[in-house]
C-alpha cells in the first residue's frame, strides 16, 4: 500500500507542475456584476469585439437582455448582428474547421473563461498586448507569451510597445521619493509595456473601464445567478443564526439537570 501510495505521488508531481505554470503579476479587476450600466457596456463590448471569433454559446441573448435590464428591441438592433433570434444561444457563424486553418486553431468558447482563467488573469491579459513584428498578427502578450490571436481592442487602446523605460522605485509598496525635491526616484526598467500616445481612441483610464466591463459580463456570462446565490447565502445564514439562539436554549432547558 505504501509503495502505491508513493508511486501515485510521483505520477500526479508533473500535472503539478504544468498547474502551477510560471508566475505572472495580475493586476485586480475590482468588477463589481451589480453595477448593471457596466455589465451592458461590456457586453457590447464583447458582441463588437469578440464575437467576431469567439462565441458564447452557453448563454442567451434573452438571458443576457432579462439580467441586464436591456429591452428586447434594443438587444435585437445593437447587439445582435446575425439572423439569430431572441432566445438563440450566442453563437458566430464561423466554422471550426474554417478557423484552424486561418488562426492554427479553434478560438476557444468564452462563456465559462472567467471561472477557468479568473477575473484578474483577464483583466491583466486583455492590458498586456504589445507590438511584436516577429508574430504573425503582429503582437505578443506578456501574460500569455505567443499568444495566437491578434490584439482586437488595439484600436481602443493604441500602439502599446514592449522596452526599458524610467519608474517609479518603490519600497514597501511606496513610491520612494527624494528627500529635496519630493520628486518620485526614478530606475530604469526594461520589459515595460507603453502605449504610444495619439495612437487609440481611448485615454489609459478610459481603456481600463472598458477592459474591466468586459471582464465583467465575461463573470457574469460564467455564472450568472452569482449575485443571487451570494444574497440567498446571506438570507440562509442570518436563518440559520437567528435559530441557533432557540435551539441553544433549548438545549440547555433539556439539560440544565443533567451534570
Amino acid at each position: 500500500m505504501k509503495k502505491q501510495l508513493i508511486a501515485l505521488m510521483f505520477a500526479l508531481l508533473p500535472g503539478f507542475a504544468l498547474a502551477a505554470g510560471p508566475s505572472v503579476h495580475l493586476d485586480k479587476a475590482n468588477i463589481d456584476l451589480s453595477d448593471k450600466a457596466a455589465l451592458q457596456d461590456g457586453a457590447r463590448t464583447f458582441v463588437n469585439y469578440c464575437m467576431g471569433c469567439h462565441s458564447a454559446q452557453y448563454q442567451r441573448y434573452e438571458r443576457v437582455a432579462t439580467d441586464l435590464g436591456i429591452p428586447e428591441e434594443l438587444m435585437m438592433e445593437n447587439l445582435v448582428f446575425t439572423d439569430a433570434l431572441y432566445g438563440d444561444h450566442m453563437k458566430i457563424g464561423m466554422r471550426p474547421e474554417d478557423s484552424k486553418v486561418w488562426f492554427g486553431a479553434a478560438p476557444p468558447d468564452l462563456t465559462m473563461v472567467a471561472r477557468v482563467r479568473g477575473e484578474d488573469w483577464l483583466y491583466t491579459y486583455l492590458r498586456s498586448f504589445y507590438e511584436d513584428r516577429s508574430r504573425p498578427f503582429g503582437w505578443n502578450n506578456t501574460v500569455f507569451e505567443n499568444v495566437g490571436m491578434p490584439h482586437v481592442l488595439a484600436e481602443l487602446q493604441g500602439k502599446q510597445i514592449k522596452g526599458c523605460a524610467p519608474v517609479p522605485v518603490k519600497e514597501n509598496g511606496k513610491v520612494v521619493r527624494d528627500s529635496l525635491t519630493g520628486e518620485p526616484m526614478l530606475a530604469e526598467q526594461c520589459d515595460v509595456l507603453t502605449v504610444v500616445e495619439g495612437t487609440g481612441t481611448q485615454t489609459a483610464d478610459e481603456y481600463d473601464t472598458t477592459v474591466r466591463n468586459l471582464v465583467a459580463f465575461l463573470s457574469y456570462s460564467a455564472d450568472p445567478i452569482k449575485e443571487t446565490r451570494h444574497r440567498i447565502g446571506v438570507y440562509v445564514l442570518l436563518y440559520l443564526a437567528f435559530f441557533f439562539v432557540f435551539a441553544y436554549l433549548l438545549k440547555r432547558e433539556y439539560w440544565k439537570d443533567i451534570k
